[in-house]
């Protein structure tokens, strides 16, 4: 995955946390969450259309 091992992902995730703060990560991957439902749901009714 672009050559991103271990240590790297860590780094990130600290970098992000101390960004962010750790009250604010759960509010910004339940928005992630929802953005990528959103995305999906969106997908699947293009291809129900197409079908039809």
């Amino acid at each position: 995955m672009f050559g991103l091992g271990t240590p790297e992902l860590l780094l990130i995730v600290l970098g992000i946390a101390l960004l962010f703060g750790g009250k604010k990560i759960p509010e910004l991957m339940k928005g992630l969450g929802k953005g990528i439902k959103e995305f999906k749901d969106a997908s699947n009714s293009t291809d129900v259309d197409k079908k039809e």
